[in-house]
């Protein structure tokens, strides 16, 4: 191994300067979940999918066929394109973007930069109407693209600002602050979309129909910027290395992407967090299917009002709050491996349950298991990969720029599948139902974690990663058999 490879990976002296368990920094830090969490809810999930089926229902009242860039596509294939093509350029460009931040100290600026960019775009679809479909579109691909790349650096915040046995409680709490936050913006939004002639809007014609739903977009946008100002103040300034020995005179930008290459080898001597990654792949690929998907199957297939879509959505957000709690409690009896295992067990049923749900009474039990597993399953996944990565690497922006990218890809995959199974079998149920394959083989691959210490033991090759693991078993606890 040579002298350079052990000095990039070895933790930094200013590493552990950045206090752990402050206070103020992770409630800071939480709050950029408070900030950004409205985009999945308000764009992702809620009144942007409403609103973009009924324009492109503006454009083509038959065929829901509308022109992009000269081809013809039908409206709601166009979002699903959208959706991947985001998806697909934040997985390309994260790794190396994060192995510049971890290198360079520029955590909090590439966080910033995405920040912005979602923002920004977000508030710009206030331009969206039938006139600027393709334009529209566009932007959304960039609020896209800046949440994804944004979380990549918020997350790889979570080892260096916190102790290893607080992990779970608090990615928890971040979510759940998440969840908070995007259901009072939501119930903003839904007041005026609601009662426009409360905020003194018109809503008689098509334009002003439409302006509800304008103002919210450009009210997400300016809730996202303006609340991520209280972790961009708190969040520490990571010490970077381009000063430590063994970085040469090529400057931050080339030793940034040496960076990947480096923790790609160190990838390739942890089989426990490449058994967890695959694991994560499999079953996220359900989880984020079910997401971006739900609103789609209750209008479509259950026939549900865009009013009682929303209130739905609502619920999932409330209940998902007590589930990341419930969920990071149970970790703390039983371990990570065991109680995400469980929650991925739950997500099986609700494959099952989906197929034979029925509007009423049933549609909401379901959304409320939805909600209660749905927090619990990103909560865990997040704090379970921050103990399983080398213990105090510098690297953690790089690290988990790779779990974002399993995510990316998932996500991709897992809606690819759903849509080709509903377009061949011509109903979303079936398709529902499939996605229990994906639980299935996460289930068996977090399995094979069982009763394993989760952060590999030290090797060689791995040495120069960081101190040896301070948590005797932290896969399952130390006193269970």
């Amino acid at each position: 191994m040579t002298t350079a490879s052990v000095s990039a990976a070895t933790p930094d002296a200013s590493f552990d300067a950045i206090p752990k368990d402050d206070k103020r920094i992770t409630r800071g830090w939480t709050f950029y979940d408070w900030a950004n969490s409205v985009y999945p809810l308000v764009i992702t999930s809620s009144i942007f999918p409403i609103y973009w089926g009924a324009i492109t229902k503006t454009l083509s009242p038959e065929t829901d066929v509308v022109n992009f860039l000269g081809f013809e596509v039908p409206g709601s294939s166009l979002l699903t394109y959208a959706i991947s093509a985001a998806f697909l350029l934040v997985a390309l460009v994260s790794p190396f973007l994060t192995s510049l931040a971890d290198f360079s100290g520029r955590k909090k600026l590439f966080m910033q930069i995405f920040c912005y960019i979602g923002a920004a775009s977000c508030a710009a679809l206030f331009l969206f109407t039938p006139d600027t479909l393709t334009l529209s579109t566009f932007i959304f691909i960039a609020a896209t693209f800046g949440f994804s790349g944004s979380i990549v650096f918020y997350n790889s915040y979570l080892p260096l600002i916190s102790s290893e046995e607080k992990y779970d409680s608090l990615s928890a709490r971040g979510f759940s602050m998440g969840y908070i936050g995007s259901v009072l913006l939501l119930i903003i939004c839904l007041v005026i979309n609601q009662f426009p002639d409360l905020v003194g809007i018109n809503a008689s014609t098509p334009e002003g129909a439409r302006l509800p739903a304008r103002i919210s977009f450009l009210l997400t946008g300016i809730w996202w910027a303006g609340f991520a100002q209280i972790p961009f103040f708190t969040l520490p300034a990571d010490p970077g290395r381009t000063a430590s020995a063994g970085a040469d005179d090529s400057g931050w930008l080339l030793n940034g992407f040496r960076e990947l290459g480096k923790v790609w080898d160190q990838l390739k001597q942890l089989p426990n967090l490449k058994r967890f990654l695959l694991a994560y792949f499999t079953y996220n690929m359900g989880v984020q299917t079910v997401m971006y998907v739900a609103t789609i199957f209750g209008d479509k297939e259950l026939h549900l009002e865009s009013t009682a879509l929303i209130i739905t959505i609502l619920l999932l957000q409330v209940v998902g709050i007590l589930g990341a709690y419930l969920f990071a409690k149970l970790s703390e009896r039983i371990g990570n491996t065991r109680a995400l295992s469980w929650s991925v067990f739950i997500w099986m049923c609700i494959c099952v349950a989906g197929y034979f749900v029925q509007a009423g009474w049933s549609f909401y039990a379901l959304a409320s298991v939805i909600g209660l597993t749905m927090g619990a399953i990103q909560s865990l996944s997040r704090s379970t990969y921050s103990k399983i990565i080398p213990e105090n690497t510098p690297n953690t922006a790089a690290f988990f720029s790779f779990f974002d990218v399993t995510e990316k890809l998932s996500i991709v995959i897992g809606t690819a599948v759903f849509g080709i199974i509903a377009q061949i079998t011509g109903s979303m149920r079936n398709s529902i139902l499939s996605l229990i394959v994906f639980f299935i083989l996460g289930l068996v691959f977090l399995l094979t974690l069982r009763g394993k210490k989760l952060r590999d033991d030290q090797t060689p090759e791995a040495a120069a990663i960081g101190p040896p693991p301070a948590t005797p078993n932290i896969g399952m606890p130390a006193t269970k058999g």
